[in-house]
């Protein structure tokens, strides 16, 4: 790697280290672009290359991740959404269950024993949403069940 390109993902850390610390307040492209100390369109461009997808889809990863946490706490839909800065029920519900496989709703009144049970890095490892409609936690207990 050159100097440039290393310089270019210390500044792309900086804005994903903003994202996942202040995922809950309204954060824009061009904000974001700001702290990675480039254009939006350059920074876009330059955070898909980096991290395999958009900023606004990494942004909204760690919002349904933080949402799933709350949900199995027991929160409520809507006060999940509200927490982890989504301002639309019906935008956050579609999302989640893009991201997730299922509604928020069926997410909340599903059993997440098996979660309770586990240390937070592992649950934040085997929990964590993954595109394509499944959580990789899904995935390890259908193995275990079959």
């Amino acid at each position: 790697m050159t100097p440039q390109e290393i310089e270019n993902l210390a500044h792309l850390r900086r804005a994903r280290d903003l994202i996942d610390r202040d995922y809950a307040k309204p954060l824009d492209v061009p904000t974001m672009a700001g702290r990675a100390l480039m254009s939006p369109a350059h920074f876009s461009r330059q955070f898909r290359a980096a991290y395999g997808e958009t900023p606004y889809s990494y942004l909204m990863t760690r919002r349904i991740e933080r949402a799933m946490a709350l949900l199995r706490a027991g929160t409520t839909v809507t006060d999940a959404c509200m927490a982890v800065g989504c301002t639309s029920l019906g935008s956050f519900s579609s999302r989640f269950t893009e991201i997730v496989g299922m509604t928020p709703t069926a997410y909340r009144r599903r059993e997440h024993r098996a979660v309770d049970a586990m240390p937070s890095c592992v649950v934040k490892t085997h929990t964590r949403p993954a595109r394509g409609g499944s959580s990789r936690f899904e995935e390890v207990a259908d193995g275990a069940s079959a």
